[in-house]
């Protein structure tokens, strides 16, 4: 009782009042006197109004506005006529089971928007301001201006993105990225909102306002997710529109054909199926016919599994934009992976230095780190850490960064270049091959060749097991495009067991790339792209799906793909592929037994044979069976793992 809304409880007692009264009246009605029938009809019109007067009142405003055929009406026809053929118990029995059923339906349904809702409780109702004097003043965090400065105690949870001034801590994640390691972060380390702070005070400068925040983004995408339908949705939509019209004319048709056909045709020339019936039977039928045709399990259930699994894909840190996405991903044959930070660590290393005669590997490197000292790319970052010393930026002028080459500059008034080998040829240089993998920065000087530098960037640790598992998933083609080396992506290609690569590729060329590979998909296969969400934004928006990778506080991401994993974590795209799958299952599951069920005691119904209570169960125990079946798309956690 306590798990039940207000408006539950509510149903509840009339059910269960209205069960009494029935019982009360059937006990009572041998006891009326021989003729009684008007009595009897008001004694029982008490049950049924008390727990069906709500359906009558929906099927006759629903007519006036124009929205004839729906299960309020089906209900209120099939009882209405229950009672004017006599049939008063049965009427009763009828709108009683079909209040339960909906009671029961309305509390699953509720049980999976609560579980989501707990799940995404994560943007916290206050944050803690603090004064110029110190103090603090505990305000909606939409009031929290960029700029201020917050205190975060332990057990709170971030409320606003910012960046850490004093304190300590590990940051529980769980909410946002579905894994339970905590992040330890501290002075200077960035923060995003819905994380839980564990264990230190942290103040913090906020860096967003609350509407840009990471997690105001993730309740948006949570919760716009419905509006995106999947085509089994929109079937589902369209198939009931027209589906409750045509079972209404046909359950006329039942009724009128064979009652004409009682009245003109002479007894002794009825066809057998009329032989022993009368225009009351046939009318029963009829209600019969239209009990069972109430399509509440379809219309119900699908939506709930596709929100059912998009709520349990956030339980494993895995958005999907829409219902529409998450039926596209279970149809994926064909996965593209960027390989830098995506299957690959990101962390570049400088493996080895090949200078030219007369250069030093001090001077091949320190005008490489120079070069490149304005660059936030990777391969910079791992040049000027690989240097290790302090770089003067008044050494550096005219910066320029050629997407897919590399970078040019004047260090100390000499023209340094340091990029690929395409860049190497576009100024006319002659440059010297390296055979070991990894990805090779050759750099000039004044145009003259000074060498190359090596840098490795090691797969990820679950990547391998995640091409295994994708295929073992039924992936048919892994691909990876890479702006790299070829070198670097025959190695990371051969070591992963990635079908095919394509390396020192420009961004314009990986859409090209995908273009190819979708005009070789097989019909209704889809194919996925797997990348960082900011360098591949292009790719991601014209593959079928975009998936984002380490997305945790990227708006690019976030913006970019149609799947955002919001961790690091490559095994996540083969977790989502199964959510996908698990939840198109269930989805199909529903929809056959549904209309399996329905049509069996259809035919039934019309020939005579089910009853109202086969009817019943076809219509509110079909729901409720399916609507179990849907909320299994909440249990995901074989997929934590």
């Amino acid at each position: 009782m306590n798990n039940l809304t207000r408006k539950q409880r509510k149903m509840l007692y009339r059910i269960l009042a209205a069960a009494v009264l029935l019982v009360a009246v059937k006990l009572l009605s041998p006891l009326l006197p021989q003729g009684g029938g008007a009595l009897l009809w008001l004694l029982y019109l008490v049950p049924y109004g008390v727990v069906g007067w709500d359906i009558l009142w929906k099927a006759v405003r629903n007519i006036l506005n124009g929205q004839v055929f729906d299960e309020n009406f089906l209900m209120a026809l099939a009882t209405v006529g229950a009672f004017a053929t006599g049939e008063y118990a049965e009427a009763v029995f009828v709108m009683l089971f079909y209040q339960t059923g909906e009671l029961f339906q309305d509390y699953a349904v509720g049980r999976s928007r609560q579980s989501i809702a707990a799940l995404m409780d994560i943007r916290p109702d206050v944050a803690n301001l603090e004064s110029e004097d110190g103090s603090l003043e505990e305000v909606d965090p939409e009031d929290v201006e960029v700029g201020a400065v917050i205190v975060v105690r332990p057990g709170e949870r971030v409320p606003l993105d910012g960046e850490v001034l004093e304190g300590a801590s590990a940051l529980d994640t769980a909410a946002l990225t579905g894994e339970s390691v905590p992040r330890d972060v501290g002075p200077g380390d960035a923060v995003i909102s819905g994380c839980v702070n564990q264990s230190g005070l942290l103040r913090v400068r906020v860096t967003k306002p609350c509407e840009e925040s990471t997690v105001s983004k993730i309740l948006d995408l949570v919760e716009n997710a419905g509006e995106k339908k999947a085509a089994s949705e929109n079937f589902i939509t369209r198939f009931a529109r027209y589906y409750t019209p045509c079972v209404v004319i046909a359950a006329t048709a039942l009724f009128l054909i064979p009652t004409i056909a009682l009245a003109l045709i002479p007894s002794s020339a009825q066809p057998a199926f009329l032989a022993g019936t009368d225009w009351t039977g046939w009318l029963h039928r009829a209600l019969i016919f239209l009990v069972i045709s109430c399509p509440c399990a379809l219309v119900i259930s699908v939506p709930l599994s596709f929100f059912g699994g998009i709520g349990g894909a956030s339980k494993c840190g895995i958005l999907v934009k829409g219902s529409n996405y998450l039926e596209t991903l279970a149809k994926t044959e064909t996965v593209v992976f960027d390989k830098t930070g995506t299957l690959t660590q990101g962390s570049f290393t400088v493996a080895a230095l090949h200078p030219a005669q007369g250069v030093t590997e001090d001077a091949l490197l320190e005008a490489a780190a120079l070069a490149e000292s304005w660059s936030s790319h990777p391969i910079s970052v791992s040049l000027r850490r690989a240097w290790g010393r302090d770089l003067d930026p008044n050494r550096v002028t005219e910066v320029e960064e050629i997407a897919g080459h590399g970078v040019t500059a004047n260090v100390d008034g000499k023209t340094v270049s340091a990029g690929n080998s395409r860049l190497m040829e576009k100024e006319g240089v002659q440059w010297e091959p390296c055979d070991l993998p990894g990805t090779i920065v050759h750099v000039t000087v004044e145009g003259r060749y000074a060498g190359h530098i090596l840098i490795s960037d090691l797969p990820k640790p679950e990547a391998k097991t995640l091409v295994e598992s994708l295929k073992a998933a039924g992936v048919k083609k892994t691909v990876m495009l890479t702006g790299d080396a070829e070198a670097a992506a025959k190695a990371v290609a051969r070591d992963l067991g990635i079908d095919e690569y394509h390396a020192q590729l420009l961004p314009a060329d990986k859409v090209e790339r995908v273009e190819a590979l979708l005009a070789k998909k097989s019909p209704g296969a889809a194919l996925a792209f797997v990348g960082d969400g900011i360098n591949d934004a292009p790719v991601l928006t014209r593959a079928d799906i975009g998936i984002a990778m380490g997305a945790l506080g990227s708006d690019a991401a976030i913006e970019a793909a149609d799947v955002v994993l919001m961790d690091d974590n490559p095994a996540k795209i083969a977790a989502a592929m199964r959510i996908s799958r698990k939840t198109l299952g269930i989805v199909k599951q529903n929809i056959w037994f549904a209309l399996g069920v329905k049509g069996a005691v259809l035919l039934l119904g019309a020939f005579g044979v089910a009853t109202m209570w086969e009817a019943v169960f076809a219509d509110v125990g079909v729901a409720f069976i399916a609507i179990l079946n849907a909320m299994r798309c909440l249990h995901v956690e074989e997929f934590r793992k």
